[in-house]
């Protein structure tokens, strides 16, 4: 991975302890230090199944860099972080949130959900990071909600309240997936055969991907290889007539997704779809029944229709939530 290309005066110090910003998800941890503005610099992306544990990243990044101490770090995890222990829901990292601080020699940590962070970045992406797909446009100070669909399926969302914009941490991924017609019922009914609960996650994620092309294979009547999460995508944007359909099916169980987050938030501020697959989607997904399964919701279609959806294009925006949680958390104790 490249450092970021900054004039040297912008660049972060790595001879006085730096302040830390992170994204781990299941497959990828991505690092970077804050220069005396707040923004992240010398961006890193490590691979997650190279290393034993956070700290062992860290400490690689950091050596890369040329950093020797750190004052504070704001790590962002595709977890639930409020637990002593922190258990990656997709990796097998497990690291004690004291052990984190012991081993790093630093008296400030914050830890927040992914998507947590992915959400408090919204009021900082530029335009340019981002490609409307439908809708009109989003209600000043109304509530944004963000989905993504990386190893696993992140969801949060974020309020206006006081001068400030605050995030909500949940675990929405998970909620049970529903289907929209006989089709998708025939895509459940198997997968129910072979798990007590059929979330959002199982078929709507990276890890999910195989098991969605090997379902809509059997329901279509095809025989299909099993194949990467990386080969599905490409070969759908090959024109593979069976991975098109299994992408096909994924765009619009997630637009169905999508709408039933925006309706519970009240997103009129526009619903956000991040993580690593819909990015590389591009065209593909922007033709998708993805804004037409989005709308497809009775009587509140009109309310649907005017609210904008966006494909977040950057590679790295958990990095700017993490670094304003970081700032907010100056304050605190």
């Amino acid at each position: 991975m490249e450092i970021a290309q900054l004039p040297p005066q912008h660049r972060p110090s790595t001879a006085t302890p730096a302040m830390l910003v992170a994204d781990i998800g299941g497959t990828r941890a991505r690092f970077a230090l804050l220069d005396e503005h707040g923004s992240p610099q010398l961006l890193r992306i490590l691979s997650v199944a190279d290393f034993a544990g956070p700290v062992e990243a860290i400490q690689a990044y950091l050596g890369e860099v040329g950093c020797t101490s750190l004052r504070a770090a704001a790590i962002a995890l595709a977890a639930p972080v409020d637990a002593p222990v922190v258990r990656l829901t997709n990796a097998k990292w497990c690291f004690s949130r004291a052990e984190m601080k012991s081993r790093l020699a630093i008296s400030r940590l914050l830890l927040l959900n992914d998507f947590t962070a992915l959400a408090l970045s919204l009021a900082r992406l530029p335009a340019s990071d981002l490609r409307q797909v439908g809708g009109g446009s989003g209600v000043a100070l109304a509530a944004r909600a963000v989905l993504g669909p990386g190893t696993g399926l992140g969801v949060s969302g974020v309020i206006f309240d006081r001068g400030r914009w605050l995030a909500l941490a949940g675990e929405g991924g998970h909620c049970s997936l529903a289907p929209a017609d006989a089709r998708e019922s025939a895509i459940l009914a198997l997968a129910w055969r072979e798990l007590p609960h059929v979330s959002a996650e199982r078929l709507l994620s990276g890890s999910g991907l195989p098991l969605l092309h090997r379902l809509v294979g059997e329901v279509d009547g095809r025989r299909c290889e099993a194949l990467t999460p990386a080969e599905i995508v490409a070969q759908a944007l090959a024109n593979d007539v069976q991975c098109r359909a299994v992408i096909d099916t994924f765009c619009a169980m997630l637009g169905a997704v999508a709408g039933n987050l925006a309706l519970t938030l009240g997103a009129r501020g526009g619903v956000y779809i991040g993580g690593g697959i819909i990015p590389r989607l591009g065209e593909l997904f922007d033709r998708s029944a993805f804004r037409a399964r989005f709308e497809a919701k009775g009587r509140f279609a009109a309310y649907l229709a005017a609210i904008p959806t966006y494909v977040m294009l950057s590679p790295t925006p958990a990095l700017l939530g993490a670094a304003d949680a970081l700032a907010e958390s100056e304050d605190c104790p």
